[in-house]
Protein backbone atom coordinates (compact mmCIF):
# COMPACT_ATOMS: atom_id res chain seq x y z
CA UNK A 1 0.00 0.00 0.00
CA UNK A 2 2.99 2.48 0.86
CA UNK A 3 4.71 1.30 -2.26
CA UNK A 4 1.11 2.72 -4.18
CA UNK A 5 1.25 5.66 -2.67
CA UNK A 6 4.43 6.81 -3.09
CA UNK A 7 4.01 8.14 -7.06
CA UNK A 8 6.25 9.95 -8.99
CA UNK A 9 6.30 13.94 -9.38
CA UNK A 10 3.89 15.81 -12.07
CA UNK A 11 5.97 16.13 -14.99
CA UNK A 12 5.38 19.63 -16.28
CA UNK A 13 5.34 19.00 -19.62
CA UNK A 14 6.20 22.44 -21.59
CA UNK A 15 8.86 22.86 -18.63
CA UNK A 16 10.44 19.67 -19.64
CA UNK A 17 10.39 20.20 -23.75
CA UNK A 18 12.08 23.76 -23.05
CA UNK A 19 15.68 23.60 -22.43
CA UNK A 20 16.65 26.35 -20.33
CA UNK A 21 20.27 26.68 -21.70
CA UNK A 22 18.57 28.13 -24.82
CA UNK A 23 17.73 31.50 -23.24
CA UNK A 24 21.45 31.55 -21.67
CA UNK A 25 22.84 30.40 -25.11
CA UNK A 26 21.17 33.00 -27.10
CA UNK A 27 21.86 35.76 -24.98
CA UNK A 28 25.69 34.82 -24.84
CA UNK A 29 25.75 34.57 -28.46
CA UNK A 30 23.93 37.90 -28.89
CA UNK A 31 26.23 39.82 -27.07
CA UNK A 32 29.18 38.01 -28.66
CA UNK A 33 27.68 39.60 -31.99
CA UNK A 34 27.53 43.31 -30.65
CA UNK A 35 31.11 43.18 -29.25
CA UNK A 36 31.68 41.58 -33.19
CA UNK A 37 29.64 44.15 -34.71
CA UNK A 38 30.92 47.13 -32.72
CA UNK A 39 34.78 45.99 -33.20
CA UNK A 40 34.37 45.37 -37.09
CA UNK A 41 32.78 48.62 -37.87
CA UNK A 42 35.46 50.47 -36.60
CA UNK A 43 37.91 48.92 -38.43
CA UNK A 44 35.93 49.62 -41.47
CA UNK A 45 35.27 53.32 -40.69
CA UNK A 46 38.87 53.35 -40.90
CA UNK A 47 39.53 52.12 -44.35
CA UNK A 48 35.96 52.77 -45.93
CA UNK A 49 37.17 54.37 -48.85
CA UNK A 50 39.51 51.52 -50.58
CA UNK A 51 39.32 48.71 -51.30
CA UNK A 52 42.81 47.11 -49.18
CA UNK A 53 44.04 44.09 -47.78
CA UNK A 54 42.61 45.10 -44.19
CA UNK A 55 38.77 46.10 -45.90
CA UNK A 56 38.51 43.71 -47.75
CA UNK A 57 39.51 40.81 -45.36
CA UNK A 58 36.88 42.46 -43.06
CA UNK A 59 34.17 42.31 -45.97
CA UNK A 60 34.44 38.74 -45.96
CA UNK A 61 34.93 37.83 -42.59
CA UNK A 62 31.45 39.36 -41.07
CA UNK A 63 29.31 36.93 -43.43
CA UNK A 64 31.64 34.22 -42.68
CA UNK A 65 31.34 35.24 -38.35
CA UNK A 66 27.47 35.25 -39.40
CA UNK A 67 27.98 31.60 -40.28
CA UNK A 68 29.68 30.78 -37.37
CA UNK A 69 27.16 32.48 -34.93
CA UNK A 70 24.47 31.06 -37.14
CA UNK A 71 25.90 27.12 -36.28
CA UNK A 72 26.20 27.83 -32.58
CA UNK A 73 22.17 29.36 -32.92
CA UNK A 74 21.00 25.98 -34.99
CA UNK A 75 22.62 23.55 -31.60
CA UNK A 76 20.92 25.75 -29.62
CA UNK A 77 17.71 25.23 -31.46
CA UNK A 78 18.11 21.70 -31.42
CA UNK A 79 18.46 21.34 -27.77
CA UNK A 80 14.80 22.46 -27.81
CA UNK A 81 13.60 20.52 -30.83
CA UNK A 82 13.38 22.91 -32.82
CA UNK A 83 14.51 22.46 -36.71
CA UNK A 84 15.14 25.77 -37.00
CA UNK A 85 15.05 25.81 -40.93
CA UNK A 86 15.37 29.80 -41.13
CA UNK A 87 18.66 29.44 -39.75
CA UNK A 88 20.11 26.97 -42.56
CA UNK A 89 18.47 29.62 -45.16
CA UNK A 90 20.83 31.96 -43.43
CA UNK A 91 23.60 29.94 -43.26
CA UNK A 92 23.20 29.35 -47.20
CA UNK A 93 22.77 32.89 -47.77
CA UNK A 94 25.64 34.34 -45.68
CA UNK A 95 27.88 31.25 -46.89
CA UNK A 96 27.31 32.48 -50.32
CA UNK A 97 27.72 36.15 -49.59
CA UNK A 98 31.42 35.19 -48.39
CA UNK A 99 32.02 33.82 -52.06
CA UNK A 100 30.12 37.11 -53.65
CA UNK A 101 32.01 39.52 -51.47
CA UNK A 102 35.21 37.61 -52.08
CA UNK A 103 34.76 38.11 -55.59
CA UNK A 104 33.76 41.74 -55.89
CA UNK A 105 36.00 42.91 -54.04
CA UNK A 106 38.56 42.20 -57.35
CA UNK A 107 35.79 44.41 -58.66
CA UNK A 108 35.63 47.71 -56.90
CA UNK A 109 33.88 48.99 -54.39
CA UNK A 110 29.97 49.67 -56.55
CA UNK A 111 30.24 45.39 -57.11
CA UNK A 112 30.66 45.03 -52.90
CA UNK A 113 27.64 47.23 -52.04
CA UNK A 114 25.75 45.36 -54.89
CA UNK A 115 26.36 42.34 -53.15
CA UNK A 116 25.93 43.39 -49.34
CA UNK A 117 23.02 44.82 -50.28
CA UNK A 118 21.10 41.65 -51.89
CA UNK A 119 22.64 39.68 -48.41
CA UNK A 120 21.34 42.42 -46.28
CA UNK A 121 17.58 42.31 -48.08
CA UNK A 122 18.07 38.01 -47.62
CA UNK A 123 19.26 37.71 -44.37
CA UNK A 124 17.43 40.87 -43.01
CA UNK A 125 14.02 38.57 -44.11
CA UNK A 126 15.63 35.70 -43.02
CA UNK A 127 15.92 37.17 -39.25
CA UNK A 128 12.71 38.72 -39.38
CA UNK A 129 11.28 35.26 -40.25
CA UNK A 130 13.58 33.65 -37.24
CA UNK A 131 12.58 36.16 -34.75
CA UNK A 132 8.83 36.26 -35.20
CA UNK A 133 8.88 32.27 -34.86
CA UNK A 134 11.13 32.66 -31.92
CA UNK A 135 8.78 35.33 -29.87
CA UNK A 136 7.94 32.82 -27.32
CA UNK A 137 11.80 32.77 -25.97
CA UNK A 138 11.60 36.74 -25.29
CA UNK A 139 14.10 39.55 -26.22
CA UNK A 140 13.02 39.08 -30.09
CA UNK A 141 11.55 42.18 -30.88
CA UNK A 142 14.33 43.75 -32.00
CA UNK A 143 15.20 40.76 -33.69
CA UNK A 144 11.72 41.22 -36.05
CA UNK A 145 13.09 45.13 -36.06
CA UNK A 146 16.20 44.63 -37.29
CA UNK A 147 15.45 42.05 -39.86
CA UNK A 148 13.10 44.63 -41.65
CA UNK A 149 16.01 47.36 -41.20
CA UNK A 150 18.19 44.98 -42.92
CA UNK A 151 16.16 44.39 -45.49
CA UNK A 152 15.26 48.49 -46.26
CA UNK A 153 19.18 49.06 -45.74
CA UNK A 154 20.20 46.26 -48.47
CA UNK A 155 17.91 47.91 -50.98
CA UNK A 156 19.67 51.15 -49.97
CA UNK A 157 23.47 49.80 -50.54
CA UNK A 158 22.22 48.29 -53.79
CA UNK A 159 21.20 51.81 -54.90
CA UNK A 160 24.43 53.74 -53.33
CA UNK A 161 26.53 51.32 -55.86
CA UNK A 162 25.53 53.26 -58.93
CA UNK A 163 26.33 56.78 -57.27
CA UNK A 164 28.95 58.50 -57.94
CA UNK A 165 31.25 58.55 -55.05
CA UNK A 166 30.73 55.28 -53.88
CA UNK A 167 31.90 53.84 -50.21
CA UNK A 168 31.82 51.59 -47.38
CA UNK A 169 31.08 53.96 -44.42
CA UNK A 170 27.04 52.89 -44.29
CA UNK A 171 28.10 49.13 -44.03
CA UNK A 172 30.14 49.75 -40.86
CA UNK A 173 27.08 51.71 -39.55
CA UNK A 174 24.64 49.31 -41.08
CA UNK A 175 26.81 46.66 -38.63
CA UNK A 176 26.65 48.45 -35.58
CA UNK A 177 23.32 49.03 -35.54
CA UNK A 178 22.25 45.60 -36.05
CA UNK A 179 25.19 45.18 -33.07
CA UNK A 180 23.03 47.27 -31.34
CA UNK A 181 20.10 44.89 -32.06
CA UNK A 182 21.65 42.34 -30.80
CA UNK A 183 22.53 43.92 -26.95
CA UNK A 184 18.87 44.82 -26.99
CA UNK A 185 17.62 41.66 -27.89
CA UNK A 186 20.78 40.03 -25.33
CA UNK A 187 19.55 42.56 -22.36
CA UNK A 188 15.74 41.11 -23.08
CA UNK A 189 16.39 37.68 -23.21
CA UNK A 190 18.27 38.53 -19.38
CA UNK A 191 15.20 40.41 -18.10
CA UNK A 192 12.96 37.62 -19.30
CA UNK A 193 15.06 34.69 -17.86
CA UNK A 194 14.99 36.65 -14.97
CA UNK A 195 10.90 36.92 -14.78
CA UNK A 196 10.75 40.47 -15.84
Amino acid sequence: MAEANRKAPPVDTLLSTTSPSVPLTLRKLYFLRFAFAAVWAALLFTTADTLGPLSVALLVIYPLFDVAAAIVDVRSAKANGDTAPALYVNIAISSLAVIGLALAATSGIPDVLRIWGVWAVASGIVQLVAGTVRRALGGQWAMIISGAISAFAGTSFFLQAGSDDPTLGNLAGYAFLGGVFFLISALRLKRARNGA
